[in-house]
């Protein structure tokens, strides 16, 4: 028999479950919206000029779904944001630092159009820094009586 929970995590800052549910629901919606909407999904890509815009467009929402909901559930938050993070740094680089360049636009309205990106990074520097925190689901199996617990990636704790 087996049952899924949410435990209280002795080790994690109580206020690191509004950060995964910000970091969570922005990057599950996002990859979703990959999926639904071609302008925010393949013809974006195509228009910033990566190769193969169908595949990477898919392949980047499929990570964002993904690691967004395990993010979300407190479930391995450190290497999900690993990839999260190289989508977000690529984001900034690709779309808001050619702003620099771009005539009327300049230095302050790269930074004000980078907020969001920039508070994401940080986001999800802070939940790969500090792991999954409080309120994570944890799995728990009954195995010939005993009741033992999975312990997800105990090393980084």
């Amino acid at each position: 028999m087996s049952q899924t929970t949410f435990r209280e995590n002795s080790n994690g800052f109580r206020g690191t479950i509004f950060i995964r549910i910000a970091v969570g629901l922005i990057f599950f919606t996002q990859g979703i919206l990959k999926y639904t909407d071609a302008k925010l999904g393949v013809e974006r890509f195509a228009r910033i000029g990566f190769p193969y815009p169908a595949f990477t467009a898919h392949f980047v929402g499929t990570l964002e779904i993904v690691c967004g909901l395990l993010v979300l559930a407190g479930l391995w938050t450190r290497i999900a944001a690993v990839p999260l993070r190289v989508i977000i740094c690529k984001a900034i680089v690709t779309t808001k630092i050619p702003e620099l360049t771009r005539a009327g636009l300049g230095f302050w309205f790269m930074v004000s159009d980078a907020r969001t990106d920039f508070a994401m990074l940080m986001c999800l520097l802070s939940s790969w820094s500090r792991g999954d925190g409080h309120l994570v689901l944890r799995h728990t199996q009954t195995v010939k009586g005993k009741n033992t617990k999975a312990r997800l990636l105990a090393a980084y704790r």
